[in-house]
């Protein structure tokens, strides 16, 4: 017997109270891509640093970038949004989204170089570009806020 799923309120509002069901895609997407991007900096770091335990993600000796892996959620989420979907799959959507791009924009002057130039000067344009996305989102979403409360009955 397939167990009950709770119709309780979406996690996503009590997190985002205030935020429309409409809104809260494009926020939880400016957070993925923010603290993603923060988080493969991080990462990368470690790696590079040499940190015990942490290393590249390889396929038959092929060092697997992590745009790859962007691009892939890119992908899911552009299928997923060509389907009528609710509240709660719109805020998953955004949140994955946000994650995808950074994980893409995070290596954009890898894929403008085609070369790893990842710690190189050149790899800044990466860092740049995702300063500029983060700090353009958060504008756009903090200029256009809503006054009105949010739709807290969309159970999604």
């Amino acid at each position: 017997m397939k167990p009950s799923r709770t119709s309780g309120p979406s996690p996503w509002l009590r997190l985002l109270p205030g935020i429309s069901s409409e809104r809260r895609g494009f926020v939880l997407a400016w957070w993925g891509f923010t603290v993603t991007f923060g988080g493969m900096r991080l990462l990368t770091w470690l790696i590079h640093i040499e940190v015990a335990g942490l290393g590249d993600v390889q396929t038959g000796g092929v060092h697997i970038h992590h745009y790859v892996w962007g691009i892939l959620l890119l992908a899911v989420v552009g299928a997923a949004g060509l389907v009528a979907r609710s509240a709660r799959a719109r805020a998953w959507m955004g949140l994955a989204y946000g994650v995808g791009l950074a994980l893409v924009v995070d290596e954009a002057a890898l894929l403008l170089s085609l070369e790893d130039v990842y710690w190189d000067t050149t790899g800044g344009i990466s860092i740049a570009l995702a300063i500029a996305v983060i700090a353009v989102a958060g504008s756009v979403l903090a200029a256009t806020r809503e006054d009105s409360d949010a739709d807290e009955s969309d159970g999604g």
